[in-house]
């Protein structure tokens, strides 16, 4: 890390051209529909929200909220964003700057220029990630910033606060920030109903049911960055962070029938979590057209677990854990005419240290070395736009005695072309290797209850996903719709593995199997009903999931639907939203997540926003999920319900003053983060 700061400052960019470049490739770049709020990209399309929709709004969770972005459920009370269509991680971006929870509650909505929804994530965005959303905020910032977000649950011990500020001075601008987040609940309730087929062929059933649950969690957030930044010279960042969890003592009650016999068993889970976060950035502008980025990470992840389980005969083991990691990327960027060429290195280096005490003795100790490097063509000829490019990864894995060295290409190719009166079709391909969690390569062992064990697999490879969509769409000033066919061959897969041992012990572990196939068709609307005052939109598909493992096949297909409606009324705002949920099935799980139901309302008054919201209501005994385990020798159902999500009020209220002078933001294109700690 040291030894990377006088690279750093080599590099001296002119952040204001590059800008000003970037914007008018952009548009060049993208197909405007008769003047529509929605603009057609390659690798997705382009919003520019209303007046309405940035005045009702309060964050960037809010804000999101209010985009009706298809496959994406904004969670603007928990404060989260997933993908309902299981096809992978989404990230968040402001100003192109990987951020969590604490950014987004800090976004002033009235200050975004664009937001740029990626569903076909080129190659620089990193593994796992199908979608993106970058907010693009005016590059002008007052002078100095203070607002606070806070959000309690009135129906539970549950909410989230933050406080922040920025303030700057000629070239240099300060911020600080302090986030805090907590729970404790009482109202999770697990039910499974569990049957094992014996070595001597005959059957044995346990029933476990919880009887009484608590989770409970602290956590807090602390971030300072310093950005220097010149119109005519060049940005630097220096981010510098903390993040603090404590779970003091989680613990279920469960009531246990065990063949004839029948008792409570207890289980306790704590855990602690420190992890400071060292982040350096800078950019040059070389010449007009070219341009130089780079960033240097640094993370350390310490942690402390605790876990009892008296199922059965009692059992019990402490985790030691220490994580190291150290990231850098340079990316150069040519943008020529009329394509734009852009090539990167990745490096990255991590060292874990996991030492497990107690029953499940064992000291796991493991270094990770990755380089990556892309090169990637975007171009266009009047209606056509393209995208070609490929990268290389090399992976080196060392445990002790295990080992392995890995090398795969990752082509990804992108045509599109626009008809006439807002009509557009476009195709992609894409190749990708996918490498296990970190904690699933240990060689540790974990007893999950009387009968069942995780066991580490140090052997497991990454694996390869090949990936082709195909998605017609249709634009208009007041309507944006498209139809998409997606399928994914996932080949070697980390796939569930069980095994029975002689002593009718169940150990599950993971092991590159045969294929994993998912096929997915979907369909998206939406309509302003009267511009700037009513908004409807609605989506949903049907999926199919292929998994062949060495010992079993089992095939699912599932159904999706969301939907939601805005209403605009001066300084009010009426929202509601629903969806079925994400319904799946991988190796030999098959799951489901609960629906999802949100009425809202908001109020803006001055510098203060309200807004109260209810999710699933008339639901008491709300049911988050269920997961159904296929496998020859095992059948189990387990349900999650949780009185706490069913019936939920929250509050939110936020307050956010502007005064001062102009300082120019950075727009940091390179992001780099670690948050595993190989935790089994």
């Amino acid at each position: 890390m040291k030894r990377m700061i006088p690279l750093f400052l080599l590099l001296l960019p002119s952040y204001a051209a590059f800008a000003q470049s970037e914007e008018k490739d952009n548009a060049l770049d993208e197909v405007v529909i008769n003047g529509a709020k929605v603009v057609n990209r390659i690798d997705g399309k382009t919003i520019y929200p209303t007046d309405a929709q940035k005045n009702g709004s309060n964050n960037g969770y809010s804000i999101l909220q209010k985009l009706a972005l298809p496959n994406l459920r904004i969670d603007n009370v928990a404060h989260t964003v997933t993908a309902i269509d299981n096809r992978g991680g989404v990230q968040l971006r402001i100003n192109n700057i990987v951020v969590g929870m604490q950014e987004m509650l800090a976004l002033e909505p009235k200050q975004i220029s664009r937001i740029d929804y990626i569903d076909n994530p080129g190659l620089r965005y990193g593994e796992g990630t199908a979608y993106v959303i970058n907010i693009i905020t005016r590059r002008a910032d007052m002078g100095y910033t203070l607002g606070t977000d806070l959000t309690p649950t009135l129906t539970s011990w549950q909410g989230n606060g933050l406080a922040y500020g920025k303030w700057n001075t000629r070239r240099s601008e300060f911020s600080l920030s302090y986030g805090f987040w907590g729970h404790r609940l009482k109202g999770a309730e697990t039910t499974e109903e569990a049957t094992y087929t014996l070595s001597d062929g005959s059957s044995y059933a346990i029933s476990r049911n919880d009887v009484e649950t608590l989770q409970e969690s602290l956590g807090h957030n602390m971030k300072i960055t310093y950005n220097l930044a010149d119109s005519t010279a060049f940005v630097f960042q220096a981010t510098l962070s903390d993040n603090i969890g404590d779970t003091p003592g989680n613990y279920s009650i469960k009531d246990i029938a065990d063949g004839g016999n029948r008792y409570t068993a207890m289980s306790r889970q704590s855990s602690k979590y420190n992890s400071p976060v060292l982040d350096l950035y800078l950019f040059r502008q070389i010449t007009p057209r070219q341009s130089v980025t780079a960033n240097a990470v640094g993370t350390y992840i310490s942690t402390r677990n605790g876990n009892y389980d008296n199922e059965g005969t009692p059992y019990q083991y402490d985790v030691d854990g220490q994580t190291a990691s150290a990231m850098s990327e340079v990316i150069y960027e040519n943008r020529l005419k009329p394509f734009v060429l852009s090539a990167g290195m990745n490096y990255s280096y991590k060292y874990t240290r996991n030492d497990y005490a107690g029953d499940a003795a064992a000291l796991t100790e493991m270094s990770q070395n990755k380089v990556y490097a892309f090169g990637e063509l975007k171009g266009w000829h009047k209606s056509l736009r393209y995208s070609l490019g490929s990268g290389m990864s090399y992976l080196h894995y060392n445990q002790q005695t295990h080992r392995y060295d890995f090398l795969t290409f990752r082509p990804k190719a992108t045509v599109s072309y626009d008809f006439c009166h807002g009509f557009q079709a476009r195709y992609s391909f894409r190749m990708q290797d996918r490498a296990s969690r970190i904690a699933m390569v240990s060689d540790a062992t974990i007893r999950n209850n009387s009968m069942e064990y995780t066991v580490g697999n140090p052997d497991l490879k990454p694996t390869r996903d090949i990936e082709n969509s195909l998605r017609l769409s249709y634009n208009k000033p007041r309507w944006q719709s498209f139809v998409e066919s997606f399928f994914r061959r996932c080949h070697k897969p980390n796939m569930a593995h069980y095994e029975r041992t002689p002593e009718d012990k169940f150990i599950y572990t993971q092991i590159n199997q045969k294929e994993i196939d998912v096929w997915m068709n979907s369909a998206y609307a939406s309509y302003w009903v009267l511009p700037e005052k009513l908004h409807v939109y609605a989506y949903g598909g049907m999926m199919r999931c292929f998994n062949f493992g060495y010992d079993y096949t089992h095939c699912y297909t599932s159904w999706f639907c969301s939907g939601g409606i805005t209403a605009y009324l001066g300084r009010f705002t009426l929202q509601a939203y629903a969806d079925n949920g994400n319904r799946f099935l991988e190796g030999e799980s098959r799951g489901c997540t609960g629906n999802s139901i949100s009425l809202q309302a908001a109020y803006q008054h001055k510098d203060w926003h309200f807004s109260l919201a209810w999710s699933n209501p008339f639901t008491n005994r709300y049911k988050a999920s269920e997961g159904e385990l296929l496998n020859v020798n095992i059948h189990k159902l387990t349900t999650i319900y949780n009185r706490d999500s069913g019936n939920r009020l929250s509050l939110n209220v936020s307050w956010r003053m502007n005064r001062g002078k102009r300082h120019k933001t950075a727009e940091k294109t390179i992001n780099l983060s670690d948050k595993d700690s190989g935790i089994m």
